[in-house]
């Protein structure tokens, strides 16, 4: 067949939402607005997965890399990271010693002591380098010796730093964040949009089990928006999750988010570094500040002996150490985070070792808790490999989401050229089904400024779209 006379197989229609025979009943009012919802819902749908899909395939598979940072890190610095065991450990005030006689002059910002035989201990120091990253040594715990002396991103070796900024900001910095508060706004949109028509599709057709399992046969849209939507069905939680607490992360959002959670007191508490006043007793009355410490006193041997305070008080298994300025309390904080999670902290008085504070994590606010391990499961921290499995299928299901979506969209190109619109697209919404998202577009655009906005834009180029259409004698018809 020649190239001219070619004809592409016609595009199969989608299925009326009640196939049944016979005069309709009269609907309820719950139908009525249903009807008058589901245009613009199903328009919403369509545009939101068409346009912000680029930014979820960027998210999601940023995030599938992010999954497997554990494992590649410990690979491409495992002569950072580990250490032969050729004795025992040397104080930590020694290897604290020997981190600062390899960055001399710089300030430590924070000790981690080796959490296990054969791992290497990190001496952080603050470079002047970009925020949130430090310059850090890592000493071998046998010999007391510096190994090696890297730039690091909060506690993150470099391959896992740039993974996470990609998946954060396309390395863009505070600009690029837009595009993952783009993707974390959307995400729960579409997830809940689809939904509901996947649901009061199937339940109007009475197909329970092509609900939750997808079809291997038919045609080849229909077969692919049975995928869409069962796997859509499966991974909503998973869904609506990575959605909720990636706004924890965003920028607009976020700062919305502190703001409510400093308002109803559910932000995480920490301890207090200020020394109590010491008495003088030589005078009697009550001194103004704190003894200051010796001159012989050095960071290193504070380290030492913060260290063993802390561990007197039952804080086992890995800490960090962070020193305070001049005449306040260091602190010393456990660093587990996976289940169970251990976040107990505790301030210490350098100059004498004495705890003046301490803090467990049985008594965070319940909320503290819940964003401390929803952030850490988002992570993949939280439970281990086990998490990291799920994230990842996670991930996969979100790039076959968008990619079926694409594809389902292609197949339902005119075959005379043209744009393919979404399904029911001459339909018109009601007036209060528009007045309705358009109500719920500005009550969420108060604590989703980037989602409310796009929304609203939604919402205008629809309505013009749809005039337009109903002035076109072609379009109408």
């Amino acid at each position: 067949m020649s190239e001219t006379t070619r004809t592409r197989p016609p595009v199969e229609p989608d299925p009326p939402s009640d196939p049944g025979p016979g005069p309709r009943p009269p609907r309820s009012g719950v139908e009525t607005w249903w009807a008058g919802l589901r245009p613009l819902l199903m328009r919403l749908h369509f545009y939101a997965g068409l346009f912000v899909g680029p930014f979820l395939l960027v998210a999601a598979v940023t995030g599938l890399l992010y999954t497997l940072t554990p494992q590649i890190d410990r690979a491409l610095y495992a002569d950072v990271l580990t250490a032969p065991v050729t004795g025992p450990a040397v104080p930590v005030r020694d290897q604290v010693a020997a981190a600062m006689a390899a960055q001399p002059g710089l300030p430590v910002t924070a000790v981690r002591p080796a959490p296990e035989p054969g791992a290497t201990t990190r001496v952080s120091f603050d470079a002047g380098l970009e925020p949130s990253y430090a310059r850090t040594v890592f000493v071998d715990p046998s010999t007391g010796g510096a190994r090696a002396t890297v730039d690091t991103y909060t506690e993150w070796m470099p391959f896992r730093a740039t993974i996470d900024n990609l998946h954060r900001s396309l390395l863009l910095g505070d600009p690029g964040r837009i595009y993952s508060e783009l993707a974390a706004s959307w995400l729960w949109v579409l997830t809940l949009s689809g939904l509901v028509i996947w649901v009061v599709r199937r339940r109007r057709a009475h197909r329970v089990r092509r609900t939750l399992l997808p079809r291997d046969t038919g045609p080849g849209r229909a077969r692919l928006r049975s995928w869409h939507g069962s796997v859509g069905l499966w991974a909503a939680v998973g869904m609506l999750f990575l959605s909720a607490t990636g706004l924890t992360w965003s920028q607009f959002a976020g700062a919305n988010v502190d703001t409510m959670r400093s308002a109803f007191d559910w932000t995480t508490p920490s301890v207090s570094d200020t020394l109590p006043a010491a008495a003088d007793p030589g005078a009697g009355p009550v001194a103004t500040g704190p003894v200051a410490p010796s001159p012989a006193d050095s960071v290193a041997v504070q380290s030492d002996r913060v260290l063993a305070a802390a561990r007197g008080t039952g804080m086992a298994g890995p800490v960090e150490i962070v020193p305070a300025d001049p005449g306040g309390a260091w602190t010393v904080t456990q660093t587990t985070r996976s289940w169970p999670t251990q976040q107990d902290s505790v301030a210490v008085d350098p100059s004498s070792g004495a705890v003046v504070d301490q803090l467990r994590f049985a008594d965070w606010p319940v909320a503290a808790k819940l964003a401390r391990w929803g952030i850490d499961a988002h992570m993949g921290l939280l439970f281990g490999v086990a998490n990291q499995i799920l994230l990842a299928v996670l991930a996969l299901g979100i790039i076959c989401l968008v990619v079926w979506g694409y594809r389902m969209w292609w197949l339902r190109r005119p075959t005379r050229g043209g744009f393919a619109g979404p399904p029911g697209a001459r339909s018109r919404p009601t007036f209060s089904a528009v007045l309705t998202v358009g109500a719920v577009a500005v009550v969420v655009g108060l604590a989703l400024p980037v989602l409310g906005a796009s929304l609203i834009v939604f919402l205008l180029v629809d309505a013009v779209v749809q005039s337009l259409r109903s002035e076109d004698p072609v379009a109408a018809g």
